[in-house]
């Protein structure tokens, strides 16, 4: 496990400080994890920032669904200004069509927008259901670095099969990165079923 990075989600300063003793090697901020984790606001960013590791700051401007409309877009667009500003590494961005599929128009302008931070396509991913294949093709083509799934399941380790079939399909070209029920056990299991680069706990 000593060659996967460890990326760890937190959504305060005492987490990330815990995190870091812990030996993450990057983090996703955000905050209210309990609703599935929100944009952090900009004074935890900007605190943040002086951590010693790479920092992705989630966009994701209210809870519920991915599906965002004109007025979420002017929202996130300002957060992603503010997480550069702020000196973040990155940001974590999705949108979802009403029928699951990635909303490229959105994400197209997100990716825009985000131009020079790193970005990582989250589990509005695991929204696309059997559309898998084609959502990953989109997502190399939009030139993200990395996509964070489950395979599509309540946890990775229970997505094991999909995942196979993720780094198959992505062939080296974007990082696929398990979520979601990751213990030390599991991502032994995990590590050992697959040719994992990252993970993210």
């Amino acid at each position: 496990m000593a060659e996967v990075l460890l990326e760890v989600v937190v959504d305060t300063l005492q987490s990330l400080e815990a995190a870091l003793e812990g030996g993450a090697d990057r983090i996703e901020l955000c905050s209210a994890l309990g609703l599935g984790g929100l944009t952090p606001s900009l004074g935890l960013m900007q605190a943040a920032a002086s951590a010693t590791v790479p920092v992705y700051a989630l966009i994701r401007p209210r809870a519920g669904d991915f599906v965002y409309d004109t007025s979420d877009l002017v929202v996130m667009r300002a957060d992603i200004d503010a997480a550069r500003d702020s000196g973040m590494a990155g940001v974590v961005i999705g949108a979802n069509q009403a029928d699951g599929t990635l909303d490229l128009d959105m994400l197209e302008a997100l990716v825009l927008h985000s131009d020079g931070l790193g970005r990582t396509l989250h589990r509005a991913f695991d929204m696309t259901g059997d559309g898998m294949q084609a959502a990953l093709e989109q997502a190399v083509d939009l030139e993200f670095e990395r996509i964070l799934t489950s395979g599509g399941a309540e946890s990775a380790p229970a997505g094991t099969a999909r995942l196979k079939l993720l780094f198959g399909w992505a062939a080296g070209r974007i990082i696929v990165m398990p979520g979601a029920g990751i213990t030390v056990e599991s991502a032994r299991m995990l590590a050992a079923e697959l040719p994992l680069r990252e993970i993210h706990g």
